[in-house]
């Protein structure tokens, strides 16, 4: 298996922003240091659920200070980028970190009205728009005399320079929130970004993943290489023993979905909550989503515990967890002591 570092940096008070950017590029370079595969990084807007914002800008300092670890993002808001921008942007990061880019992309936030207004976008063009982004960030890195005649973009030039260090282009990989759009990349190939689910739901879903590539035609080497490259969440936090590691877990879960919850109260337009089928408070949910549980959202305890839940998801069929270190603003001494246990006790048993 692999690991990563899914680098959600919440930071409650903007007074407190720049502790939070110093405090995550911390996790990032320690993330190499205990020999991580990956670090990943995401992007929100004006509400302080990601204190550095910008993957793109943040991305560049992670190569510059980093060798090894490969540099995800999970996921660039492609409604927010104009796509040959971003395949410039993006060119120039695969050749600073030596290729070790993989650009992760969704339309951006499902449930953040308020991301939208803030670039002067409507949301409910956000899904339109990801398709052809998709098309001309390929066709920008890949192409000569590129000429795109869109809906939502139009231009033309003669050759995108530097073109990306990675051939024919770096990685491409797509979030995915429901089954469904798992499903309709898994007809093109693409390979997947998924959020907290339970362990018999991933299951399901990658089993089902793999058999829709297989329907569309691919070989079966050709699933197992998205599948190497399809990547799960969890929160993580590893102590000496099981008891110390519950209740900050839980306290943390529930702070930082609180923090979520209430900045989309406060900034949607009127103060409406933007409808989230999964969550508690919708009354056509009828459950309690995966990533509100704390026995689904974390790998915590002992090294013992937490290589136990690993073991537990790798016989699922996940390959490749993209771990959150560091939920709700937990305290930065006990954030760095969890991952240095994690690279010491577990991440060994499993690479």
């Amino acid at each position: 298996m692999r690991f990563g570092t899914f680098t959600f940096s919440v930071s409650h008070d903007h007074k407190q922003d720049h502790d939070v950017i110093d405090n995550s590029m911390r996790e990032v370079l320690l993330a190499e240091e205990i020999g991580m595969h990956a670090v990943w990084l995401t992007e929100h807007h004006f509400d302080g659920g990601v204190a550095y914002a910008d993957p793109v800008v943040f991305g560049a300092a992670v190569a510059a200070r980093t060798r090894k670890v490969r540099i995800g993002f999970a996921v660039v808001e492609m409604a927010m980028h104009h796509p040959v921008r971003l395949a410039a942007q993006t060119a120039l990061l695969d050749h600073l970190s030596h290729g070790r880019l993989t650009v992760g992309i969704g339309r951006g936030s499902a449930y953040n009205e308020y991301e939208y207004i803030g670039f002067g976008l409507a949301m409910e063009d956000a899904r339109d728009m990801l398709p052809e982004a998709e098309e001309l960030l390929v066709k920008a890195w890949t192409g000569e005399d590129v000429r795109h005649e869109g809906r939502f973009w139009k231009g033309s030039f003669p050759m995108l320079r530097p073109q990306p260090y990675q051939k024919p282009h770096p990685p491409i990989v797509r979030a995915c929130i429901s089954d469904g759009s798992a499903m309709e990349m898994a007809s093109i190939g693409r390979p997947i970004l998924i959020g907290i689910e339970a362990a018999d739901t991933l299951k399901d879903r990658l089993q089902r993943y793999g058999e829709t590539m297989l329907g569309a035609g691919f070989t079966e080497g050709e699933v197992e290489a998205a599948l190497d490259e399809t990547w799960c969440q969890r929160g993580l936090y590893v102590t000496e023993t099981d008891e110390e590691a519950e209740e900050p877990a839980r306290v943390h879960l529930k702070r930082y979905r609180d923090f979520i919850m209430e900045a989309r109260v406060k900034y949607n337009p009127g103060s409406i909550l933007a409808p989230d089928p999964k969550s508690p408070v919708n009354p056509n949910a009828g459950k309690v989503s995966a990533r509100d549980q704390y026995e689904h959202a974390f790998l915590a305890g002992s090294p013992k515990r937490v290589s136990e839940q690993i073991a537990e998801l790798r016989d699922a069929g996940v390959r490749n967890l993209m771990l959150n270190v560091n939920v709700g603003e937990m305290p930065q001494d006990k954030v760095e002591a969890s991952m240095k246990l994690f690279g010491e006790k577990v991440l060994p048993k499993f690479t």
